[in-house]
């Protein structure tokens, strides 16, 4: 595999991935993260507890390496 190969392919055109902030009203704001403030994908009436993508990754690594 060539280093400059995408790992995945991804949509070119961002405007058509459908994700989290999909379901949310072009004019409403998006959540804040818990952890660190930052905007989130999510609209602020989403429920529960956030977090921005780099948050999310992070959990994510954490829990996979927790044995």
């Amino acid at each position: 595999m060539d280093e400059h190969e995408p790992y995945c392919d991804t949509p070119t055109d961002p405007g058509n991935a459908a994700g989290p902030a999909a379901d949310a009203a072009p004019d409403e704001e998006f959540a804040e993260c818990v952890l660190c403030r930052e905007p989130t994908e999510y609209p602020a009436s989403v429920k529960g507890a956030p977090l921005c993508p780099v948050c999310e990754w992070r959990e994510a690594e954490k829990w996979a390496c927790s044995g």
